[in-house]
């Protein structure tokens, strides 16, 4: 695997832990996963295998001609005998459970998404005319309350980036760490808020995917295809400036071409990311929790009032349909509306 890029790797560990998890499913799952294979990441199909693994937990506790059963030796005729009210019990069992010796907790996004799970799943069966009934097709999925845009001010920006490079606010302990890994912090920093990439394609950045020459720089979408999005000067002296550490290092084998690297040498994980940001925005900003995907919302935001053209936005954030990006940013188009009210004088003051 000393070859595969990032996004291939994590293609083959996703597809091993599917195979895994497969052994916890019906055996006739297995047609279910192939079949959409072509269609869908292997990021979801691993959720929806771990979403289908719930409902058959599920079944298998709470139907009585079930229980003696291994979830694994269930016949497909089974999908038959389920009716659209066991599938709405399923999503109120979904509220609060136990499993693997945890408490799980679902509200109206989780529920949602694992329906999405097991609609698909039936689908296929009922498209493919293996089974007589889709239970799951009458069933609707929970009313999701829009959440508010969480979003940094200029100043706040400012503050953030402020004490990535200053160290303020942090315990003795962090900061021996943080004397290690500023110029790191910093680049990773000021990359999300330059440039709104998500942070699994900033952990898979490699260090032949940065052209200082052009300011181009190649990510990989979700979805595996490849673009070359361009970032400005603020962008490229803070990756240049870690670029020179990061050619010092000696990486851990099967690292070599990781751009960001861990204390260990090794490529960063999404985890790690997420840690260090929270480790900066704890203690600059007040009142709003920050995470990786705030700082793409930021990004997108200040793109949107510099230019008013939503398609730009969507091209660059690397969203398949623009209906999303409206989603995000209706609040601003709103505030542009407004303004424009403003513009036409009719009669001079």
């Amino acid at each position: 695997m000393e070859n595969l890029n990032y996004h291939d790797k994590t293609n083959i560990k996703n597809s091993i832990r599917l195979k895994e998890l497969q052994t916890t499913l019906p055996r006739f799952s297995k047609d279910y996963f192939r079949g959409i294979e072509p269609n869908t990441s292997s990021r979801t199909r691993l959720a929806y295998a771990y979403d289908l693994r719930t409902f058959f937990e599920f079944l298998n506790q709470t139907n009585p001609e079930l229980k003696n059963t291994d979830i694994a030796d269930y016949k497909i005729e089974i999908l038959d005998l389920i009716e659209p009210v066991d599938i709405e019990e399923y999503l109120d069992y979904l509220t609060y459970y136990e499993s693997d010796n945890l408490t799980r907790i679902n509200k109206e996004r989780g529920k949602s998404r694992k329906l999405s799970a097991l609609k698909s799943f039936y689908n296929y069966y009922y498209q493919k005319q293996l089974i007589k009934t889709n239970p799951a097709s009458f069933i609707s999925a929970p009313k999701l309350y829009e959440k508010d845009i969480v979003r940094l001010d200029v100043d706040e920006v400012a503050k953030l980036l402020d004490a990535v490079e200053s160290g303020d606010n942090m315990t003795a302990r962090q900061k021996t760490y943080h004397n290690k890994t500023k110029k790191r912090d910093l680049a990773i920093m000021t990359l999300l808020l330059g440039t709104g990439i998500r942070v699994s394609e900033c952990v898979g950045l490699d260090l032949n995917h940065i052209n200082f020459e052009n300011n181009g720089m190649k990510i990989i979408r979700k979805g595996g295809n490849e673009v070359v999005i361009y970032f400005g000067d603020e962008v490229q002296e803070a990756l240049y400036d870690y670029i020179q550490e990061r050619e010092k290092m000696i990486p851990a084998s099967g690292h070599e071409n990781a751009f960001f690297l861990s204390l260990q040498m090794k490529r960063l994980s999404t985890r790690s990311i997420e840690n260090l940001v929270k480790k900066y925005s704890s203690s600059t900003i007040k009142l709003k929790k920050i995470t990786p995907h705030k700082l793409r919302s930021t990004y997108g935001t200040s793109l949107y009032r510099e230019t008013g053209d939503i398609y730009l936005v969507a091209d660059v954030l690397g969203h398949k349909d623009v209906n999303t990006t409206k989603k995000h940013y209706a609040a601003i188009e709103e505030d542009r509306r407004i303004s424009a009210a403003k513009m036409v004088k009719l009669r001079k003051e």
